[in-house]
C-alpha cells in the first residue's frame, strides 16, 4: 500500500490489485465493480480506479466490505481477473500449447489503453492498445515496450478566434495504474547517445497477463536538461526525435535484457522503432562475434514490422549528418563502415537523401506487412525499389488488415442486445466468437425497434457528455456565447447526426463538406428534414495548415446561419470517443484517395451500428458491400487535388440529399426508420467478425509469431 493511500478492509482487499491492472478496463463487471464501489468519485476521478481508491473515505470502504450484493460482484470479478491471469483456457493454449510460454516483444511509440494513462496522440496508439489488450484476450505471450511520456499529448483548448492552444499537465503517478522498475541504481539502462550517456528508468503496466515496460529518462543519474527527453510524444524536432527513437529502439532492448526477458518474437510497429533492429545485430556483432551480414539475417529470422504509412511524406528520414553525429561509434560496433550503415536507410539509385527509418525496418525484417488490403497494394508499388529485382505483386510485403477490440469499442448496451438475440444473453459467448460469421449472420433477428431504442439512447448520452463538457469549460473560462454555441449547446438528439472525428490533417480533408456553403447551409438548416455536424479532432503542434483548416470548421460553428447545429468538441480523446463512436448516426471520411492506410475509427463505429459515409479509401476498399454504408465519388480519380476535391464535395452533397437525409426521416407508422436500421445490421453483421483485433491476432500469430516460434524451438 503506497502512502497516504487507504487500507482496504481484508474481505475487499484485493481491490487495489484490480484497479491496478488495466484489465478492468475492458470487462463489464470490472468496470461495474468501481461504479458500484461509488459512481460520485467514479466520475469525479474519470473513470480511473487507482485515483477512485486513493480519494475513498474509509467509512465507505468499511460499508462496501459488508454489502452483500457487492460482495457477490466482487467475487465474480475476482474469479474471472483469476482466470484470465493463469491463461489456461486460452486460444494459444488450445491451439498452440507448446509455445504458450514463448513472449512477443512489441515496441510502439505510443498505446492507448484508458484515459487514465494518457500516453497516445491518435491512430496509431490505439491500434496498438487494441492489439496488446487482444493478445490478452487469446493468451498470446507479448510485453510491450514504449515511452512513458509524463507530459503526454496536449489538451486541446480552443480559442476565441478558433485557434487550438496547447496545454500540457503532468501525469501523477500516484493516481496512474503504473508501478516502477528499474528506476534507481544500477538497475537503470544506459544508453550512448552521441558523446554522453543517458539513462532510462521503466515503469510497468498491467494489461491482463500482458506487460507493458515504459521508459522514462527523468532519472537522477540524468542532467537535468536531458530528463524531459521522454516528456512529450511526437516533437517535431529532428534531433530530439532521432534521440527518442534511439532510446525507444536501442534502450528498449537492453530494458528487456535487464529484466531476464528473451523474446522469442520481435515485432516493431511503425519505423520509429527501427532501431531495436540495430541494437539486436549490435549484440550478435559484438558479444557473440557473429559477421554483420550473418547477424542481420539471424535478427531478420525473429522480426516483424508492421508499416502504417501509405505516403513517403509520412516516413520519418533523418540527414545523414544527424545519423553520423548519433551513430560514428555505434556502427564500429557493428563492424562496418558509414557507407554500408547508411545503405539501411536508403533506397533508390542513386541512393536517396537521408536515412529512412521505414527503409531500415524493411531492411532488417524478415516479415513485413502493411494494415489493409489496398494499403499493402500501394507499399509494394512504394518500396518496390528496394527489391528491384521482383515485380510489384512479388515484393515480400503482405498484408493483414487492421482491427478494433470489441469489448473496448462496442457499447455495453448494444453488446447486451447483440447477446440477447444471437447467443442467448451470454456476453462472453458474444466476445469469443467475434470472429465467427455465423453468429453475426444472425442479426436479422434483432428486432428493428429494440436496436433503434439502444441507438438512440447511446445517441442522448453523446448530447449529455458535450453538455458536460460545456458546462466544465464555461465553470473555468470566460466563454462568449458564441463559443458556447460552438461547442454544442443547441445539438439535439433527434436531429440526423454526421461525425467527422480523427486527427485533422490535410490529407484527411476535413473541410470538404464546406465547399459549398449555401448547399450545405440548406441541407442543416431544413425545418422538417435538418442535419448536425459533430467535429472533433487535434492539428499536431507544428502542423500550421491543418490548424488553419480546424480554425476554418470552428469558425463555421459560430456562424449563427447554421443555427447551432455544427459543433467542435474539443480536446478529443479516448473517452470522448467512445460516446461519438457508438452516438453520431454516420460517421464521414474524406481521406485523399490512397493516403489513408487503414483508419480503424470507422471500424468502431460500424459495430455499434453508425453508418460510414466514405471515400473507398483504406479498410472501406475491402469494407464496403454496397449496403452496409456509402462511398462518396468514384473508386478511382487520376485528376489532381483541385478536381478530386470538386468531384467528392459534388458527390457527398448529392448522397446527402438524395440518400442519407430520405432514408434516416423515412419512418413507419410506429416512428421507425426501418431501412435505416436494415443497413445498421448489415453493418454489424458485415463488419464485426471481419475487422476486429480478434481476427487481426489470430492472423499474426498463425502467419508471422507462431512460424518464428517453430524455427527456433
Amino acid at each position: 500500500m503506497g502512502v497516504g493511500q487507504p487500507r482496504l478492509p481484508e474481505r475487499i482487499g484485493r481491490l487495489r490489485e484490480i484497479a491496478s491492472n488495466l484489465w478492468w478496463s475492458w470487462h463489464p463487471n470490472a468496470r461495474q465493480l468501481f461504479r458500484s464501489l461509488d459512481y460520485p468519485t467514479w466520475r469525479l476521478n474519470g473513470h480511473n480506479p487507482v485515483k477512485q481508491l486513493n480519494s475513498m473515505a474509509p467509512d465507505r470502504l468499511e460499508a462496501v466490505s459488508t454489502d452483500e450484493s457487492f460482495l457477490q460482484l466482487y467475487d465474480q470479478v475476482i474469479e474471472q481477473f483469476d482466470q484470465a491471469m493463469s491463461g489456461t483456457n486460452s486460444w494459444m493454449a488450445a491451439r498452440h500449447s507448446h509455445l504458450a510460454t514463448r513472449q512477443v516483444a512489441y515496441f510502439s511509440a505510443e498505446y492507448a489503453i484508458h484515459n487514465s494513462l494518457p500516453i497516445y496522440a491518435g491512430g496509431l496508439g490505439i491500434l496498438a492498445g487494441d492489439l496488446c489488450k487482444e493478445a490478452c484476450d487469446l493468451g498470446i505471450g507479448m510485453v510491450g515496450i514504449g515511452f512513458m511520456y509524463p507530459q503526454g499529448y496536449f489538451h486541446q483548448h480552443i480559442a476565441g478566434d478558433g485557434w487550438q492552444q496547447e496545454v500540457y499537465s503532468k501525469l501523477e503517478f500516484k493516481d496512474a495504474p503504473v508501478e516502477p522498475v528499474l528506476l534507481e541504481g544500477e538497475g537503470v539502462t544506459r544508453v550512448e547517445l552521441d558523446r554522453k550517456a543517458l539513462y532510462l528508468g521503466v515503469w510497468r503496466v498491467r494489461l491482463g497477463r500482458v506487460e507493458l515496460y515504459l521508459l522514462d529518462t527523468n532519472v537522477e543519474k540524468n542532467h537535468p536538461l536531458d530528463r524531459d527527453l521522454s516528456a512529450r510524444l511526437y516533437i517535431a524536432d529532428q534531433e530530439h526525435r532521432i534521440q527518442q527513437e534511439m532510446l525507444l529502439g536501442i534502450g528498449g532492448v537492453r530494458v528487456l535484457r535487464n529484466l531476464g526477458i528473451s523474446p522469442a518474437v520481435w515485432h516493431a510497429n511503425e519505423g520509429h522503432t527501427s532501431f531495436m533492429m540495430l541494437e539486436r545485430i549490435r549484440e550478435e556483432v559484438e558479444i557473440k562475434g557473429v559477421p554483420f551480414e550473418e547477424a542481420l539475417e539471424s535478427v531478420r529470422s525473429t522480426t516483424v514490422f508492421t508499416t502504417h504509412t501509405p505516403v513517403p511524406a509520412g516516413h520519418d528520414v533523418f540527414p545523414d549528418e544527424l545519423v553520423d553525429k548519433y551513430f560514428a561509434r555505434y556502427r564500429d560496433a557493428l563492424g562496418i563502415d558509414r557507407e554500408r550503415f547508411l545503405a539501411l536507410g536508403k533506397y533508390g539509385s542513386p541512393l536517396s537523401d537521408g536515412f529512412n527509418m521505414t527503409v531500415l525496418a524493411l531492411r532488417t525484417a524478415g516479415y513485413r506487412n502493411a494494415v489493409s488490403k489496398l494499403h499493402g497494394e500501394v507499399s509494394r508499388r512504394m518500396w518496390n525499389v528496394l527489391w528491384p529485382d521482383r515485380l510489384e505483386h512479388e515484393v515480400p510485403l503482405i498484408h493483414m488488415t487492421n482491427g478494433v477490440h470489441g469489448p473496448t469499442w462496442m457499447a455495453p448496451e448494444i453488446a447486451t442486445l447483440l447477446a440477447k438475440h444471437l447467443c442467448g444473453g451470454d456476453i462472453s459467448n458474444l466476445v469469443e466468437r467475434q470472429d465467427d460469421a455465423s453468429l453475426w449472420s444472425l442479426m436479422e433477428m434483432v428486432p428493428d425497434n429494440e436496436l433503434w431504442s439502444v441507438h438512440q439512447h447511446l445517441k442522448r448520452k453523446l448530447v449529455t457528455n458535450m453538455d458536460e463538457r460545456i458546462h466544465d469549460r464555461w465553470a473555468e473560462a470566460a466563454l462568449s456565447p458564441d463559443h458556447v454555441l460552438s461547442m454544442g449547446a443547441l445539438i439535439h438528439p433527434e436531429v440526423l447526426t454526421i461525425g467527422f472525428v480523427r486527427r485533422f490533417a490535410e490529407y484527411k480533408r476535413p473541410t470538404l463538406i464546406f465547399r459549398d456553403i449555401d448547399r450545405l447551409k440548406s441541407l442543416i438548416t431544413d425545418r422538417t428534414r435538418p442535419v448536425q455536424i459533430i467535429f472533433a479532432g487535434k492539428s499536431h503542434p507544428a502542423d500550421y495548415a491543418s490548424k488553419l483548416l480546424l480554425q476554418q470548421a470552428h469558425g463555421l460553428a459560430r456562424d449563427r446561419d447554421f443555427q447551432g447545429r455544427i459543433a467542435f468538441v474539443e480536446d478529443y480523446d479516448m473517452h470522448m470517443a467512445h460516446y461519438l463512436v457508438q452516438g453520431v448516426d454516420v460517421w464521414l471520411n474524406t481521406p485523399r484517395r490512397l493516403h489513408e492506410a487503414s483508419g480503424t475509427s470507422g471500424m468502431k463505429a460500424a459495430i455499434n451500428g453508425v453508418l460510414h459515409l466514405s471515400v473507398l479509401d483504406g479498410w472501406w476498399r475491402e469494407g464496403y458491400n454496397g449496403n452496409n454504408g456509402w462511398v462518396i465519388g468514384p473508386v478511382e480519380l487520376t485528376s489532381g487535388p483541385p478536381e478530386e476535391d470538386e468531384i467528392d464535395a459534388a458527390a457527398l452533397y448529392s448522397l446527402l440529399e438524395n440518400e442519407v437525409v430520405p432514408m434516416y426521416y423515412d419512418r413507419d407508422r410506429v416512428g421507425l426508420p426501418r431501412k435505416w436500421t436494415a443497413i445498421m445490421k448489415e453493418s454489424i453483421k458485415s463488419v464485426a467478425p471481419f475487422f476486429c483485433a480478434r481476427r487481426m491476432m489470430k492472423e499474426y500469430a498463425e502467419q508471422t509469431y507462431v512460424p518464428i516460434m517453430e524455427k527456433h524451438l
